[in-house]
């Protein structure tokens, strides 16, 4: 039997059903249902700042979690109560890829590039310089230029690229190196007692592929982009994590594998023993 779980999930267009295709009928309860378990233990991982995942929240009516890690692994929070705390253990560790500088001083860097675009302010933090873009974009030559400039000046940084499918535009993050969902999801995993085989990840886009071809257990909603299947298969594939990678389908609890459909259908998957839960909740 299941002693304790840690289940991650990225929240818009995985948990939250704000894309194109339906979600079904009781999915979001039959998750919540699931997350109320006294083994689990719930964290959000998005893209969004603090106010607007706490605006997620309210508006579709989901569980508190216990951990958010937020700004696209650049910000960790705990919940307890409904106060959120700062985990200032998180900035600490990525603050040395940086060498003290701020995303605010990086922005001179790229401030001559003609496809970038500054994000808000909101959407900006001391480790998360946001940018959007154009699709017809040339991405590849477009990292790889900004990275170049980043090692000149002595910077460990990562870029994260994905897509807003409602608005068809392109997202680009830089972030310190080690500031990934991935490692975020593995900091948490490891500072909470909780190991690969009681860790389940979901998500649906591109800056979810790190966590989705690592040896964490991860879903992929069936909702997810075809460009975004593809990637984590063969990524997954190259790094021989297969087994730790998961498509759902549809067909579980007659629901049709979409958002919270397919967090259930993976976590399921991975751990059999929770689907008594899921079966009578469901019946209920």
């Amino acid at each position: 039997m299941i002693k304790r779980i840690l289940i991650c999930t990225d929240l818009d267009r995985t948990l939250l059903p704000n894309g194109r295709q339906p979600e079904s009928p009781g999915a979001r309860a039959t998750f919540a249902r699931l997350v109320a378990r006294p083994e689990v233990t719930l964290a959000y991982v998005s893209g969004r700042h603090r106010a607007l995942v706490e605006d997620a929240i309210r508006e579709y009516g989901l569980p508190l979690p216990g951990w958010v890690i937020g700004d696209v692994g650049t910000t960790i929070y705990q919940v307890h109560a409904g106060e959120w705390r700062h985990w200032t253990e998180w900035e600490q560790d990525i603050a040395t890829d940086w060498r003290g500088l701020t995303a605010d001083d990086l922005r001179p860097l790229f401030a001559d590039l003609p496809s970038l675009r500054l994000q808000e302010e909101a959407k900006q933090n001391r480790y998360k310089l946001s940018y959007y873009l154009p699709l017809l974009a040339d991405i590849g030559a477009l990292q790889r230029e900004m990275l170049r400039r980043l090692e000149t000046q002595q910077l460990a940084a990562g870029l994260i690229y994905s897509v807003d499918q409602a608005t068809s535009t392109g997202l680009l993050d830089v972030l310190p190196a080690h500031a990934t969902k991935l490692h975020a999801v593995e900091f948490l995993m490891q500072q909470q007692g909780f190991d690969y085989a009681n860790t389940v990840f979901a998500g649906d886009s591109g800056n979810d592929l790190p966590v989705l071809a690592s040896m964490i257990q991860s879903v992929l909603v069936a909702n997810a982009d075809i460009d975004v299947v593809e990637q984590a298969k063969t990524q997954a594939r190259k790094q021989g994590t297969m087994a730790a990678f998961y498509l759902a389908q549809g067909g579980f609890l007659g629901m049709n594998g979409n958002y919270s459909a397919g967090i259930v259908e993976g976590v399921a998957h991975y751990h059999p023993d929770s689907r008594v839960w899921m079966e009578q909740d469901h019946e209920q």
